[in-house]
């Protein structure tokens, strides 16, 4: 019997190219090889679809892109893609399923998933509702409002509203340290934390070059906790791991560069909080229709103890200090198993929506 063959896309048109290879890294090494044959597909940041057919090592730290395959639609003999059918063979015809590793826009936002379900082909991870409601921040945070989940205040502004007026706004309503964030970007890639108002105008420009929807969070002094969840209707969730950074907040450097930053799993906390932060990421992963596997990071008051949710991530870091797989190896499961229920909740979500 033949074995499924699973396309991993790696890559992508993002500022977190970098850390979806080495997530895509780890993910192909935890496939089962006996079960499946793996097909290699990096994007890259211009946005051509290349077949790679190198070492794995080699993905990681950039080195396959020199060795990719790049006439695929020349070559209809051996893998060529053309993506809606046109000029060789289209993915469908070279594989079964696809496991997107793609994190922040253009892969995690919708954009992907839409495309493949055009193309009739079962993936892993959330549909295109699941990842463009959980990739706009803004969106999100309405969302966690309608559902009753407590969040620390903010205020959604656009980059031409960058100002004076929106600087007394955010100066009147909300109380500083403030969090400037892109709206659709991740790996806290374009965050700064600002301690004055005379940092605002900057912090939000800094933010602009990443998207023209931004965010401006009222800090809280908190603890950073985080829980994963699997599964379409029936719901799996996992430890609940706590983030100490060795930085005034887990940025981009601290959770990929610093080794003095820590991950503790489980989090020392009581089993009633994490109870509480377990039910409401399943309440948030539901209310953002997400579906196959999400991470859904939270904020712990230090003096008061409430919890806040922060955002879902529905395509969440897989490289070897990433939380999602450590989260659920927590609770006795393997790295290839984590792998397998993602691939077999992405084949359960296809089915059913091709029987309706």
């Amino acid at each position: 019997m033949s074995k499924t063959r699973i396309a991993v896309l790696f890559g992508g048109k993002s500022g977190e190219h970098e850390v979806s290879r080495v997530s895509a890294t780890s993910v192909i090494k935890a496939i089962d090889k006996e079960k499946y044959d793996i097909i290699t597909i990096g994007i890259t940041k211009d946005g051509e679809w290349l077949l790679y057919e190198g070492p794995i090592e080699d993905i990681a730290p950039g080195a396959w892109e020199a060795k990719a395959r790049k006439d695929l639609a020349d070559d209809p003999a051996h893998f060529a893609v053309a993506l809606l059918g046109t000029g060789g063979k289209s993915l469908k015809d070279i594989c079964d399923f696809v496991f997107p590793v793609l994190h922040g826009p253009n892969g995690e936002d919708g954009t992907v998933q839409g495309l493949l379900k055009l193309i009739s082909i079962p993936f892993a991870g959330s549909g295109v509702v699941g990842t463009a409601t959980t990739m706009d921040k803004i969106v999100a945070k309405e969302i966690f409002a309608d559902a009753g989940l407590k969040q620390a205040p903010y205020v959604a502004l656009t980059a031409d509203q960058i100002g004076p007026e929106i600087k007394a706004r955010i100066d009147k309503e909300l109380k500083y340290p403030l969090f400037i964030k892109p709206a659709n970007m991740g790996s806290s890639v374009g965050i700064t934390r600002i301690e004055s108002p005379d940092q605002l105008i900057p912090a939000l420009k800094f933010a602009a070059k990443y998207d023209f929807r931004i965010v401006a969070e009222q800090g809280i002094d908190a603890r950073e906790l985080e829980t994963a969840v699997m599964g379409n209707e029936e719901l799996l969730s996992s430890a609940v791991g706590e983030i100490v950074p060795d930085a005034v907040f887990y940025d981009y450097d601290a959770k990929y560069n610093n080794s003095q930053s820590k991950t503790l799993v489980p989090a020392n906390i009581t089993k009633a909080q994490a109870d509480e932060i377990r039910e409401s990421a399943k309440t948030a992963y539901k209310a953002c229709g997400c579906c196959g596997f999400a991470r859904v990071d939270f904020l712990m008051d230090k003096s008061t103890g409430d919890i806040y949710i922060n955002e879902i991530n529905a395509i969440p870091g897989f490289t070897s200090i990433s939380m999602f797989p450590m989260l659920f190896m927590a609770t006795g499961l393997t790295y290839t198993q984590i792998v397998e229920k993602i691939i077999q909740y992405g084949y359960e979500r296809y089915n059913t929506e091709n029987q309706r």
